[in-house]
């Protein structure tokens, strides 16, 4: 599922913002990019999120838009200094050159002045969570809202296979007495109009319906449309219960299909199975 948000906050004498975006996956995958002050938090940050988001492609971003302020420290090399004047004297004496060396001169040369910037350390990890939730918590709305739309769409798909499930538990009854006709005819031609076994046939037809039957297989949809239309009303990760009970039930409408031998109730799998197929497609994009 896609969502995004931005928060920023004081964090560690600066300012931080962070911006967190998701993306439509199979499992949860996460990418951070963080100023090396932050890094150290990284796994808490992966944590955090893991509470928020069971499926997803996340990515996490933080900058510094004002940077902690910190002394700079600068380090005095006398050493260095003594021997660039030692080295200038003994030049302008060699030369006999006028002229002093003068402080600014000297500051200008390398290594005798140093300026180093001291560790800036962690910032509190409590002021970098409380901006990750801020932005975290705009993801998980947008998320909500989308789910709340994959949930209608879903809910109204399911209202259509059970429409041709029902079309075709009208149909089967008609289908048996279709075929027992059928078979009735078929044998009283190749008897050449002799009067069959009523016994033998009958016993046929009997195993000829058992072999037809689809009353378990409408028994089994039923109940998984019962239960993903239950899974879609709760507010945890049902994603992948989803996926589960899409494929169940596209297992189910194939034995009904491989059953069928009846025109009406073959082309009612066949649709059964397209829109299953949009709900896998739908599924995939649900926590």
């Amino acid at each position: 599922m896609t969502g995004y948000g931005m928060a920023d906050g004081a964090v560690g004498g600066g300012r931080l913002t962070c911006e967190v975006r998701t993306v439509n996956h199979r499992h949860f995958s996460v990418q951070l990019r963080l100023p090396a002050e932050v890094q150290p938090l990284e796994q808490e940050i992966k944590a955090r999120l893991r509470t928020q988001i069971d499926r997803g492609h996340v990515s996490v971003g933080a900058r510094w838009t004002e940077r902690p302020e910190v002394d700079t420290e600068i380090a005095v090399d006398l050493d260095r200094a003594r021997s660039v004047i030692a080295a200038l004297t003994r030049l302008k004496e060699a030369l006999e050159l006028p002229g002093d060396v003068d402080l600014g001169f000297l500051a200008r040369q390398p290594d005798v002045l140093t300026y180093s910037e001291p560790d800036r350390g962690t910032p509190d990890a409590s002021d970098v969570h409380a901006v990750l939730e801020g932005a975290l918590d705009a993801v998980v709305e947008m998320r909500r809202i989308e789910g709340a739309s994959l949930a209608a769409d879903l809910g109204q798909r399911l209202s259509t296979l059970e429409g041709q499930l029902s079309e075709i538990e009208e149909r089967a009854p008609q289908r048996l007495t279709a075929e027992r006709d059928r078979l009735r005819e078929a044998v009283r031609a190749l008897l050449e109009g002799n009067r069959p076994d009523d016994a033998r046939l009958d016993q046929e037809i009997v195993l000829l319906a058992d072999k037809l039957d689809i009353s378990e297989e409408i028994v089994r949809l039923r109940a998984h449309f019962a239960l993903f239309r239950a899974s879609l009303a709760r507010d945890d990760a049902v994603g992948k219960q989803l996926a589960f009970l899409g494929q169940e039930m596209l297992r189910e409408t194939n034995t009904i299909g491989s059953k069928a031998n009846d025109t009406a109730i073959a082309h009612a799998v066949i649709a059964m199975k397209g829109e299953l197929e949009r709900i896998r497609e739908q599924v995939e994009n649900i926590e």
